[in-house]
C-alpha cells in the first residue's frame, strides 16, 4: 500500500485500526477486538487503547507477533530471472539483461543480489536502496534454496560430507540442508541427480563451486526460495509484488 493511498490527519497520523483494515489484516471491527485482546504492538508497546494515532510510515507494527510493513513510496517486486539474463539493470556489452526484464517499470529499482547469467529463479528487485543494501549484506543474509542438476549420482556419503561443510578456496561453507528429490539412475535423468539444498550464504558462484568441489557439476540451477519468499507458480520472466507477510519477515531479516 503507497502512502498516497493512506489517509492521514495534518499531523500524518491514522487511527491504528483503520490502518490495520486498510492493510487487510481483517475488518475494522476485528481489528478493533485485537487492539483490545493485547495482540497489537506498536513499536515495542502493546496498544490497547481503540482511537490510537501512529505514522503509517514510520511505526513498526506487529499483530500476533507478525510484522506490519510501513505505508510506503517503494516498491518490492519478486522476479523469475529468465536463464541468459545478466544480473545488472544495463549491460555494456549489449546482453540481454534485468534493466530489459523490467523495462515497462517507472521505477529506478535495484536489484538485491544477484543470480549468475547462467542461473534462473527467484531475485528481489526494489527502489529502497537502504533495503537493498541491507538484504546484500553478509550480516543480514537468510536462507536461500536451489535446486540443481548435476552430473552423476549423488550418494548419501557426499550429502552427508555437504552438511558437515567443505573448505573452498575462499572459505568453508556448509549447507543448512539437502536431499535429493530425483534420482540419477532414472529414465527422465540418466547420469544426472536433481538435488535440493538450502545455503545462507551468497558467494559468488557459492553452489557451483561447492557441488563441483565434491565431484557433481552442475548442469541446470534455479533459486526456488530466499527467505520467506517463494518461487511457487511465477513464470520465468513474470514478475508480482511481495505480499505484505512477505515484506514484514524481510524486513525483520534486514533488522529495518
Amino acid at each position: 500500500m503507497s502512502d498516497s493511498q493512506v489517509p492521514v490527519d495534518e499531523d500524518g497520523l491514522i487511527r491504528l485500526q483503520k490502518l490495520l483494515a486498510m492493510s487487510n489484516v481483517a475488518s475494522r471491527r476485528k481489528c478493533e477486538e485485537l487492539m483490545l485482546a493485547g495482540e497489537v504492538e506498536v513499536d515495542g508497546e502493546v496498544v490497547t487503547r481503540l482511537g490510537t494515532k501512529v505514522d503509517p510510515t514510520r511505526a513498526v507494527i506487529r499483530v500476533q507477533g507478525r510484522r506490519l510493513p510501513p505505508v510506503s513510496a517503494h516498491v518490492y517486486l519478486v522476479l523469475n530471472k529468465p536463464r541468459g539474463v545478466v544480473s545488472t539493470m544495463s549491460d555494456p556489452e549489449g546482453r540481454r539483461c534485468l534493466g530489459d526484464v523490467v523495462a515497462d517499470r517507472p521505477e529506478r529499482l535495484f536489484h538485491v543480489g544477484r543470480l549468475d547469467t547462467d542461473t534462473s529463479g527467484l531475485l528481489l528487485l526494489t527502489n529502497d536502496g537502504d533495503f537493498a543494501q541491507r538484504m546484500a549484506h553478509p550480516s543480514y543474509e537468510v536462507d536461500k534454496t536451489y535446486v540443481a542438476e548435476v552430473e552423476g549420482e549423488v550418494f548419501p556419503r557426499t550429502l552427508k560430507q555437504l552438511r558437515e561443510g567443505v573448505e573452498l578456496e575462499d572459505g568453508p561453507v556448509q549447507v543448512s540442508s539437502i536431499k535429493v528429490v530425483a534420482g540419477g539412475h532414472g529414465r527422465n535423468h540418466p547420469g544426472r541427480t536433481v538435488v535440493e539444498l538450502v545455503i545462507h550464504e551468497g558467494r559468488n558462484r557459492i553452489v557451483r563451486r561447492l557441488l563441483d568441489h565434491v565431484g557433481h557439476p552442475v548442469l541446470r540451477l534455479t533459486r526456488t526460495r530466499i527467505g520467506p519468499v517463494e518461487l511457487g507458480r511465477l513464470g520465468v520472466g513474470e514478475m508480482r509484488e511481495l505480499t505484505l507477510d512477505e515484506l514484514g519477515q524481510l524486513l525483520d531479516s534486514a533488522q529495518m
